[in-house]
């Protein structure tokens, strides 16, 4: 099926390219027939199910992993559990970060006002680690605020922990917010990028996803390409080499 990015596919586990924008699964906040992975996944399979093995978020694009089958899926279920899943975005974000550091700030878990109106409101940060490096750097002769000119970092990050946002949420705290986030994000900075570049996404990738299949016991070690709009920006920007790109 043209519309699915496949990445790898065997008898137990299909993993998919997942473009920003599409959702995993039909939402409630979406109207009726809104494209979603899942969907398409049971028109590739004829009718079979896909089973949900982790998400991405709306905007976020990148590697993607769903079950053929409910036994595999539980088998992976408890892999990402038990954090035996290494999982890597790329970003940018605002500013020039450190070279390397990790961020080890707890996170209120975020509700949703009507899907967890009925959910405890009150309850304590949960645990939230993320490492990451610095990739690459540019300095735009675009000012933006009060600064003349516009610094950037693309970011390479390994989240230990799966909370809700934290990637978006750990760079928000550390001051380097990424870029395209509406949420998270520095509207000013992502104003400028929908001027000057024509921006539309938010600028985080699921870049590669490493972990031991549970039924062949080989070692997977899958990466998705940026997508086109994304490559052509980061080429600009001299980044070349710094990210899996198409082949």
């Amino acid at each position: 099926m043209s519309d699915l990015n496949i990445l790898f596919e065997d008898d137990d586990i299909i993993a998919l390219n997942k473009p920003s924008g599409i959702l995993v699964h039909p939402s409630w906040i979406a109207p009726r027939g809104t494209p979603n992975l899942a969907s398409m996944l049971k028109e590739y399979f004829e009718g079979g199910s896909p089973y949900t093995i982790h998400r991405l978020d709306r905007p976020t694009s990148g590697v993607i992993l769903f079950g053929k089958n409910k036994e595999i899926a539980q088998k992976m279920n408890l892999i990402f559990a038990e954090r035996e899943v290494e999982k890597t975005y790329l970003c940018m974000v605002r500013g020039y970060t450190p070279e390397a550091d990790v961020i080890d700030y707890a996170l209120k878990e975020e509700l949703d006002k009507i899907a967890d109106k009925h959910a405890n409101q009150d309850k304590a940060p949960q645990e939230a680690v993320s490492s990451y490096k610095r990739l690459g750097t540019v300095e735009l002769d675009i000012p933006v605020g009060r600064y003349e000119k516009s610094r950037y970092s693309l970011v390479e990050v390994k989240p230990k922990t799966g909370r809700k946002h934290q990637i978006r949420r750990h760079m928000k705290h550390i001051f380097h917010p990424i870029i395209g986030d509406t949420n998270h994000g520095d509207n000013k900075h992502n104003k400028s990028f929908r001027q000057h570049f024509e921006l539309q996404r938010l600028m985080l990738m699921a870049s590669n996803i490493k972990f031991e299949h549970p039924v062949t016991k080989e070692q997977m070690d899958i990466s998705a390409p940026v997508d086109e709009y994304t490559e052509n920006l980061f080429n600009k920007f001299g980044w070349q080499g710094l990210y899996p790109a198409a082949k």
